[in-house]
């Protein structure tokens, strides 16, 4: 069939004179293209068969196991190899008048399956890792480093194995050969094979993007450019600051790309209470306390559990030590609450509290746990200091003193 089309094509050209030579060279070329088109259409016809059948019957299946055979595409990458093993088995007939075109084209085809090898293997080292994290045990031993190796031995091996298929000798000799070379290639490159090394963790681990906010000992700011060796930072001063790319590995820095890919952003910051002015409520406070908005239901449904539960246990309240009672400082944390809870630049569906954190010598911290909807620094201190500024107004109305050293 080929060689009727090859034929047919050189019979064509020859009538129209193209010269003998390239009549060959176009009639073999076309045959290859079709050949390689053909190929390609049977990898998707392939890809469409297993999604419409072995797809179908994972999903349907109860095991999650197998799912992760899709959220991997192990049989997709499988599929890449059609259009490869047909020109291999047909290129002799395809190109019968070109053998360095014939060598060329297999070498080319044997690289491309070590490389979609590769790749399949990758596919089920990620599936059998997400078939593991299914697990509590992976929990207490996980296994991403065990994982991290595995790719890169596979990646050394692809590369011996195409390194030694090109240079026509065995794998042991490539690497005899690169380990008396590997003592000076250290010695010249050292930096270089640093910085490559730590560029690729970064890239695998999703460490650093361009674009991120990092703030390290040297360095506060968003990242402009990742490169072999270096990490070009602009700091808010608008200063660069070059970080070599393997102390981003070795060296601890905060990336604030989480914060930003999240609903808000976080508000934990305190005021400090003079102990001197906590007390217990008096009927009067309390019921000054409640012409305030806020709070009024909460003090409403308060002194209702209060007074049932000193009755209940038949509390002596004649002193105001006895029993249960409310103080100025627990209504102003349920009011700061209240006003949190209130306040539309705040993340409602996200953690919010105000409570005591321990007694210093300065006082009784208070301290305000939110998130703010908008992440923008500068609206975002904005939203802070807004409700800073409320607070501090309004503790004296609870006849609290916030600290202030003389």
């Amino acid at each position: 069939m080929i060689e009727k089309l090859i034929i047919l094509l050189k019979t064509l050209f020859k009538n129209i004179n193209v010269n003998a030579y390239y009549s060959d060279v176009l009639a073999e070329g076309i045959t290859l293209v079709l050949l390689l088109s053909i190929g390609i259409l049977l990898m998707y016809a392939a890809r469409f068969i297993i999604k419409k059948t072995v797809y179908k019957v994972i999903l349907k299946s109860e095991s999650k196991y197998d799912d992760q055979i899709i959220n991997n595409k192990v049989l997709m990458r499988l599929c890449l190899m059609i259009p490869a093993v047909l020109v291999m088995k047909t290129y002799k007939i395809v190109l019968p008048d070109f053998p360095n075109v014939q060598h060329f084209v297999l070498n080319c085809s044997i690289i491309y399956i070590i490389v979609v090898i590769t790749m399949v293997l990758f596919s089920v080292v990620n599936a059998s890792s997400d078939i593991y994290n299914m697990h509590q045990t992976a929990k207490m031993k996980p296994m991403k480093g065990l994982v991290q190796t595995i790719k890169i031995i596979l990646i050394i091996f692809c590369v011996l194995l195409i390194i030694s298929f090109l240079m026509g000798k065995r794998v042991s000799s490539v690497i005899i050969g690169l380990g008396t070379m590997s003592a000076v290639l250290l010695l010249i490159f050292q930096n270089t094979i640093l910085g490559f090394v730590g560029s690729i963790q970064l890239t695998v681990n999703d460490m650093l993007r361009i674009g991120d906010w990092i703030t390290m000992d040297q360095a506060d700011g968003t990242v402009t450019e990742i490169n072999l060796t270096t990490v070009k930072v602009q700091n808010f001063d608008n200063t660069i600051t070059t970080i070599p790319t393997s102390s981003m590995v070795t060296n601890q820095f905060t990336n604030w790309r989480g914060m930003s890919d999240s609903d808000g952003r976080r508000i934990m910051r305190s005021i400090t209470i003079d102990t001197k002015s906590v007390k217990f409520c008096t009927p009067e406070m309390i019921e000054r306390f409640k012409k305030i908005e806020r709070i009024q239901k909460y003090l409403d449904d308060k002194e209702e559990d209060i007074a049932e539960y000193n009755k209940a246990n038949k509390i002596d309240t004649s002193s105001i030590i006895n029993g249960r009672q409310q103080t100025n400082l627990g209504v102003f944390r349920a009011y700061i609450l209240a006003y949190i809870k209130s306040n539309a630049n705040i993340n409602q569906n996200m953690t919010r509290m105000v409570r005591q954190l321990q007694p210093t010598e300065f006082g009784i911290p208070l301290q305000v746990y939110a998130f703010s909807k908008d992440k923008e620094w500068t609206r975002y201190e904005e939203i802070q200091s807004d409700i800073f500024d409320h607070i501090i107004a309004a503790a004296p109305l609870f006849e609290l003193k916030i600290y202030q050293r003389p």
